[in-house]
């Protein structure tokens, strides 16, 4: 149901208007305003999805009514009404932000094309801002599942770092041990970065088979190998206007590793069974576990391609070089995993917590994580220095 205001001080250009608009539409609930402070009135206690206001009338007239519903951030388009010699105002009004105007006498299909291109926009605007904020509060999920814990300078010295390189296009390499948080860094420079609106697509090189992780990355062609029963797009193409995170990239097979090269040094990618090239526009971030020098040096990575990745490289470190950071990290998961579980976020002692800090964390984040969580199936009330100590035997 559209809710119409007409505000026009001639009572029987109101009941023109509202027998046009209203004559053979059911959809439409339509009140009625003589002067500018009446309809003023009715705005501030009703929401309405068109006005249409006539520019001369007593008391307040239809520029100041305009200038009250801009200045008050109303969103609702109205449509000003104009007598004949009224023109350089009526035009003075699209200025203030009227969403249009009609001479009088009204031309009936000239008004019916106005009211339906307002309630339209109208009806646009809204679904744009209803995206729009589910767009922020998803943004903000995102961001809360890739939250950055903890303030030592050796995670410092990362986040800043991130704020440096985020907003250039320029490449990444993430390195360190399993389990620190490569791909939660991968994920913050592409939300800091320019391509943020766009996707990022994680290709994870050690989990593809060498065999299928060129079609993975590029496309195939329909009849390229078996099983290829139609053209397929790859996670290049997907991620276009994006980032491409190639986490484990040490893993890469050679043949792939000289295809990434390709497509980096042109901007184009060729679909597996195919001479076509298509261009493409995607960031690239890269991580490896692995000393990529190292694997140089055993004929396992291209050189030219570890200096194609390598413009920026950031290192993360181990948990056991950030100790200080762990008191902070215990009780992020403690809440993490209690709105996860639906819980309310069961308390650990201090005693527990030093224990923890002196623990040998070789699996690093993604231990502690682990170990909270079993904590807090296994504990009682509250998590203890007890508590640490029994699962530190097991």
């Amino acid at each position: 149901m559209n809710n119409i205001l007409i505000i026009e001080d001639e009572a029987a250009i109101r009941r023109v208007l509202k027998d046009v608009i209203s004559r053979g539409n059911k959809n439409y609930t339509i009140k009625e305003a003589e002067d500018g402070i009446e309809g003023w009135k009715y705005i501030k206690k009703e929401e309405f999805d068109l006005i249409l206001c006539d520019i001369k009338m007593p008391k307040m007239d239809g520029i100041e009514l305009l200038q009250k519903i801009k200045e008050n951030s109303i969103d609702i388009p109205v449509i000003m009404i104009s007598g004949h010699g009224d023109l350089d105002t009526a035009v003075e009004s699209m200025k203030i932000g009227a969403f249009d105007y009609i001479s009088k006498p009204p031309d009936l299909n000239r008004l019916l094309i106005a009211v339906k291109n307002a309630l339209e926009n109208k009806k646009l605007t809204k679904q744009t801002k209803t995206l729009t904020k589910e767009n922020k509060i998803l943004k903000k999920k995102i961001s809360k599942n890739y939250e950055m814990i903890g303030g030592s300078k050796a995670i410092s010295a990362v986040k800043d770092m991130i704020e440096k390189v985020a907003p250039t296009d320029a490449r990444v390499l993430i390195t360190g041990p399993n389990g620190t948080g490569k791909e939660l860094v991968a994920h913050w420079v592409h939300e800091k970065s320019n391509r943020c609106n766009n996707k990022i697509i994680e290709i994870n090189c050690a989990a593809i088979p060498s065999e299928l992780i060129e079609s993975e990355l590029f496309g195939h062609v329909k009849g390229s190998f078996t099983g290829a029963n139609k053209d397929s797009a790859g996670k290049f193409e997907a991620a276009n206007g994006g980032t491409v995170f190639l986490d484990e990239i040490g893993d890469m097979s050679l043949s792939a590793q000289a295809k990434v090269l390709r497509a980096l040094q042109e901007n184009k990618i060729s679909r597996v069974g195919s001479d076509k090239s298509i261009n493409i526009d995607v960031r690239v971030i890269a991580a490896s576990n692995k000393n990529l020098r190292d694997e140089i040096e055993k004929g396992n990575f291209r050189e030219d391609l570890y200096h194609r990745l390598a413009v920026i490289v950031i290192e993360v470190p181990a948990l056991n070089d950030r100790t200080g950071d762990i008191p902070e990290l215990v009780n992020y998961f403690l809440e993490k995993i209690a709105t996860e579980q639906g819980n309310p976020t069961k308390k650990i002692t201090q005693k527990a917590i030093a224990l923890l800090v002196k623990y040998d964390w070789t699996g690093n984040i993604r231990e502690l994580r682990n170990i909270i969580e079993r904590l807090i199936i296994l504990s009682g009330k509250s998590i203890t220095d007890k508590d640490v100590i029994n699962f530190s035997k097991k």
